[in-house]
């Protein structure tokens, strides 16, 4: 997985966080039963009534590196977002607000200017300077360093100080993405004299990190665990528990036994074939928030059998995207008929939203309307490989339902098994990818906004791994990109959406929440995924006592 992150550095799925080891998170036995119904959704817990002297939370793999630049995936961010800051901040609400700059101002479409906030410390002495933060941006910027959120700046001409507590980020061409990207590890400014000094060491086990955040990182025990404890001389509110200690368990049983007997206090994403024994737990509960997630199936290319766009969406047709989300996915997913989740339309006028969601296509399976495309495209009895593999339910059970859709309508559908570690490679190499028409995958962005996805499926782009190509939709994806206006940008998107509905570049299955299990003495952690750029443990804290019934 490492080694695929390296082959990614310039990939558009690092301005979108695209979930390639999210995949690792659903790995389990057992025979699937369902939980309840599709959750409903918070942004947060409960608040703390008090400070606590420390939690345990169970992470599922251990992070490569804790380095911002390279901090791509859950591991790593659910770390380091408690310790490092960006220039602005993603909320629990999925808002962006100042962070480390306490203004962010645009005069005219190519610039963006950022006052820093004053007397901000770093965890291993210094102050917050204009050139801790340019140093910190350009080195994205550094085909050197290799940056895993490089894409963010391909529009960015220089980065400059412009005051002693000011930067200014001049643009080669407007992109309403940039602005939203520093609210995530893209923005991210730790201490440049450190990070000179430690080279290849900073963020390392064997080094160390230097930011601004409510946690200073203290052990790194390799194979074993991450302490954070909290920094006092930290500039904002003050974390509500003296320490946070990850502790990386990757078997799924062991890390849903650890929740239920207290060894750990909490973890985000907990496996979806747990969610019922948690559920029924009287040990704590189990949250759901927004996860700006999808589940989807890629195409590979656009030739043979899937060259025909009404063998694409018979496909789509007769899938049974409800019985995966139901025995798959434990009713934690939601069928969609969309690449992006609805809270990324948040800021559309309401006329425009119930335009939208008028308009998108039926969730429901339609085996007649799909035998008769089927037939109608002449591809009765046409063959089409979809990639498994046992790394979890997402894919293995998605590329049965695959198979059974096809088989239904008159398709002849193979499943090519691929082990885990080589499944990664679909998503970094157009070798791994020949002989296969399809491969499932789990998505998830970085930023609120519909553009994070429908960007990808332009010309040339790296996630375009089926090589769509339309100059009609290349336009529109540029002039929605450099379109500031919230509104007119989501009017764009929305007609993004419905060419993209129109040719299925990409086949949607599901959305997918964010999931989160604490045990009865914490609360206060938010449930959506701006935990990856949160502080959320500053806000865990105790529970408010339980009444005896």
């Amino acid at each position: 997985m490492h080694q695929l992150l390296r082959h990614l550095r310039q990939a558009r799925l690092l301005r979108s966080g695209a979930l390639l080891t999210a995949i690792l998170l659903l790995a389990g036995c057992g025979r699937p039963q369902p939980f309840g119904s599709p959750p409903a959704l918070s942004a947060s817990t409960p608040p703390a009534r008090a400070d606590t002297d420390g939690i345990r939370w169970a992470l599922y793999a251990e992070p490569p590196v804790l380095d911002y630049v390279y901090a791509f995936d859950y591991p790593q961010n659910t770390v380091l977002a408690n310790v490092c800051e960006s220039l602005m901040r993603l909320t629990p609400s999925l808002r962006t607000e100042p962070g480390l700059a306490r203004k962010a101002s645009h005069p005219d479409p190519l610039t963006w200017v950022y006052d820093l906030r004053s007397h901000v410390r770093f965890q291993h002495g210094g102050t917050l300077t204009a050139e801790d933060a340019v140093y910190s941006l350009r080195r994205h910027m550094d085909p050197k360093t290799g940056s895993y959120w490089a894409e963010d700046f391909k529009n960015v001409r220089s980065i400059r100080k412009s005051g002693p507590l000011q930067i200014t980020v001049r643009l080669k061409a407007p992109d309403a993405l940039f602005p939203q990207a520093m609210a995530n590890s893209a923005g991210t400014v730790a201490s440049a004299a450190t990070m000179r000094a430690e080279k290849n060491r900073f963020g390392t086990a064997d080094g160390t990190l230097d930011c601004t955040g409510p946690y200073t990182l203290s052990r790194w025990s390799r194979g074993s665990s991450i302490k954070l404890t909290r920094f006092d001389g930290y500039w904002g509110r003050p974390a509500r528990n003296t320490s946070v200690t990850f502790f990386f368990l990757p078997d799924a049983s062991a890390r849903t036994n650890a929740l239920l007997t207290g060894e750990v206090d909490g973890t985000y994403a907990p496996p979806p074939e747990s969610l019922e024994r948690l559920g029924a737990s009287d040990e704590g509960t189990v949250y759901f928030g927004e996860g700006l997630t999808t589940i989807n199936l890629a195409l590979t290319h656009l030739t043979g059998t899937l060259r025909d766009v009404r063998v694409r969406k018979a496909l789509s047709l007769a899938l049974d995207r409800a019985g995966f989300a139901r025995v798959a996915m434990h009713n934690s997913a939601t069928p969609s008929s969309s690449l992006v989740t609805d809270e990324t339309w948040n800021g559309m006028p309401a006329a425009d939203r119930a335009a939208r969601n008028h308009d998108r296509p039926s969730t429901r399976r339609d085996l007649d309307a799909a035998r008769h495309l089927i037939r109608e495209a002449g591809a009765s009895g046409k063959k089409i490989t979809i990639a498994t593999s046992p790394i979890g339910p997402d894919v293995s059970q998605l590329a049965t339902a695959v198979q059974d859709a096809g088989t239904r309508i008159g398709l002849k559908v193979d499943l090519k098994t691929i082990a885990p570690d080589a499944f990664t490679a679909l998503f970094s190499d157009a070798q791994a990818r020949k002989g296969i028409d399809l491969f499932p995958y789990t998505y998830y962005l970085s930023l609120n906004d519909p553009l994070g996805f429908y960007t990808n499926m332009r010309s040339g782009e790296f996630e375009n791994y089926g090589g769509f190509s339309s100059p009609a939709y290349d336009r529109l994806s540029d002039a929605a990109s450099a379109q500031y206006s919230l509104t007119t940008r989501r009017q764009l998107a929305a007609r993004l959406e419905q060419l993209a509905d129109r040719d299925l570049p990409v086949i949607p299955v599901a959305a997918l929440p964010n999931s989160l299990f604490l045990n009865k003495r914490i609360t206060g952690a938010p449930t959506t995924i701006s935990y990856l750029y949160y502080p959320w443990a500053a806000d865990i804290g105790a529970a408010p006592r339980r009444t005896r019934p």
